[in-house]
């Protein structure tokens, strides 16, 4: 098994370097965002062990470039930064998991070892959908160049819809997803804020995103700006 690990402390790295060598991986290293975003684009990695805080470029940009590139391989964030939107943002730009310091060895080597055997599916860092695009980490919307203003509300019925793009979702299944379960009032505010959705990202643009599927529900489709 082949990873890298991209750390900018020297001590670490060699520490790291040794023990995943006594362990029976083949283990590259680099000592900042920029070095370590080339290894991982140029070689096949099985997982990639990565700072964030380093010169060059930080970790959050090297797993958001890497993803951005469809480059798959799976990460793991190895850092001193222990606050939950730290780890929030990591997971939200692309990475596979999050593991702060100081950290156990024998911990970091199973969750390699885990990584590895679930291996690298695709998941994109940003969603598609004709010129739609939504991007979770930065939680934005855009219709080509064009930023597009939505609610909290509606950003998450939009993610929602887009995450299963091409698929019929019902207002129920949106429901469970985007309300909490102390929301006691009717189904039908789904149909509003699809109603709002729509008035921002198809109606400006000449587009047709968001499909009523009558008796079933919704589905949100490729659509580009006419």
């Amino acid at each position: 098994m082949r990873v890298l690990v991209v750390d900018d402390e020297p001590a670490l790295r060699e520490s790291l370097r040794r023990g995943l060598v006594a362990g029976g991986w083949a283990v590259d290293t680099a000592g900042d965002g920029e070095a370590g975003l080339a290894m991982a684009a140029d070689e096949e990695y099985d997982v990639v062990v990565l700072d964030i805080m380093m010169p060059r470029r930080n970790g959050y940009e090297v797993v958001r470039e890497m993803r951005r590139r469809e480059i798959w391989t799976p990460v793991l964030v190895l850092t001193a930064k222990d606050g939950e939107y730290d780890e929030a943002d990591a997971f939200d730009l692309g990475a596979d998991d999050y593991l702060v310091k100081p950290f156990s060895f024998v911990v970091l080597e199973a969750r390699l070892r885990a990584l590895v055997r679930r291996g690298a599916p695709e998941r994109p860092a940003v969603f598609e959908a004709g010129d739609l695009v939504v991007d979770p980490a930065a939680r934005e919307v855009r219709r080509g160049d064009t930023r597009i203003t939505v609610t909290s509300r509606e950003y998450a019925v939009l993610e929602y819809l887009i995450r299963n793009r091409n698929q019929v979702v019902s207002k129920t299944q949106i429901m469970r997803s985007v309300w909490d379960s102390a929301y006691d009032g009717d189904d039908n505010i789904v149909e509003v804020y699809v109603g709002y959705l729509r008035r921002k990202i198809d109606t400006p643009f000449k587009a047709r995103s968001i499909e009523t599927v009558r008796g079933q529900g919704y589905r949100l489709v490729d659509s580009t700006a006419g």
